[in-house]
Parts: C-alpha cells; structure tokens; sequence
C-alpha cells in the first residue's frame, strides 16, 4: 500500500530560528509562580507529548497527575530525605553549594505530574528492544522532552525532580509495582524565566562545546 502523497512542511529559516530560541529558552524550572494552568493545557500538552518517538511504537509512557494534597506532602517529605542524604554524601568543597541550591519546585508549581515507564507493554510486540530493554525508558524520556518544548512554547515551565527513591513512589503513588519512574515533573509559569541554566549561573557547573563530546573513529 502506498503512502499517501503529502508535501514535507517548509521548515524556514525563520521557523529555524525561534526554533534554536526555544532550545535555548528550556530550562529545568525551580521557581515558579503558584498561578493554575489554565483548563485542559496539561492535556493538551500530553497529547503533544505522545507524539514522542518510541521504541517499536509501543508507546510504554505512563503519566500521573498528582492532585491530592497528602500524597504531594507525601512527595515533599520523600523528597527532603532523599536531599538530605544527598547532601551528606557531598564533599566539603561542594557541600556548601550544594545546601545552596534550589533543587525542586514542589512547593510552588500548581502541577506534578508522576511519568513512569511500563517496563513490558503489550504494544509494540517486543519490536526493537529484545537486545536493549532500556530503550523503553528512553521513549518515555523522549516524551518528556517533547512535553518541555510543548510547554515552553505555551510560557510554561517544567521542572524534572530527580532526588526521589523510584520504588517508594510507587506505593505513594499507588501504582503497578512493575511501573519504574522515569521522573517527577513540577509544572507551571516560571517565576525567572532565564536562557542560562541555574546550575551554570551559580557555577555548579558549565556547558561544554560539541567538540568535547563528539568522537570519530
């Protein structure tokens, strides 16, 4: 059967432009203000986010809207004891700085959004991860990715919290056991909107050229 025949969009060099703009303009949000999104953005959003490539079309993304008020305290409490044992783990150069930094918005942000990755769905057949499971998890990470560039397009901001134990957030999410979590989103309009990410600006950490990552053999 033969695809039908559409024309490729045309992808200006203005189009190109505000698109460099919005790779540049995506930043790991910490501060936000507490003003709602508005009626069904987040769903729009997500639709826009299962447009993300993934292995074998499977597709194996599961998001979680988390609502109510005891499991985001619930969250919170497992989030500051993660932090504080990160925070011990720290050297004594980067310990201060490390106290320093504002690592999540859970507070602030109107939204949280739970993704896991469904480690063995039934879509997709098995195509395309027999030899590397983990491709699975890294179609939910395109996802997300995808949702952040959706987002900052709409003035919204996400912001990835990573300091959470996966196996506890199941059970406080009441979610299959077999489900691994992929990364808890704060989501909301940013209260600093900035182009230089934060652990650049308070030197944690720099970017590095291409050449210091690309390799030729």
């Amino acid at each position: 059967m033969t695809a039908p025949d559409r024309p490729c969009p045309d992808f200006d060099a203005d189009f190109r432009s505000h698109f460099r703009d919005l790779l540049v303009w995506r930043r790991d949000v910490r501060r936000f203000r507490t003003d709602p999104l508005p009626d069904g953005l987040l769903e729009c959003l997500l639709d826009l986010a299962c447009l993300a490539p993934s292995v074998g079309l499977s597709q194996p993304w599961r998001f979680v809207r988390v609502d109510d008020p005891a499991r985001r305290d619930a969250v919170r409490a497992e989030f500051e004891r993660c932090n504080a044992a990160a925070l011990a783990a720290q050297g004594p150069d980067r310990a201060r700085l490390y106290a320093s930094l504002k690592l999540a918005g859970l507070r602030e942000a109107p939204c949280h959004l739970a993704v896991f990755v469904d480690p063995d769905p039934a879509q997709g057949a098995g195509l395309g991860r027999r030899t590397m499971p983990e491709t699975l998890a890294y179609s939910a990470v395109a996802a997300i990715q995808t949702l952040w560039l959706a987002a900052r397009v709409e003035g919204i901001g996400l912001g990835w919290v990573s300091i959470l134990q996966p196996e506890v957030m199941n059970g406080l999410l009441a979610v299959p056991a077999e489900w691994r979590l992929v990364g808890y989103l704060c989501i909301g309009y940013p209260a600093e909107p900035d182009d230089v990410p934060e652990l650049e600006r308070v030197h944690w950490e720099q970017r590095h050229p291409l050449s210091d990552v690309l390799f030729q053999r």
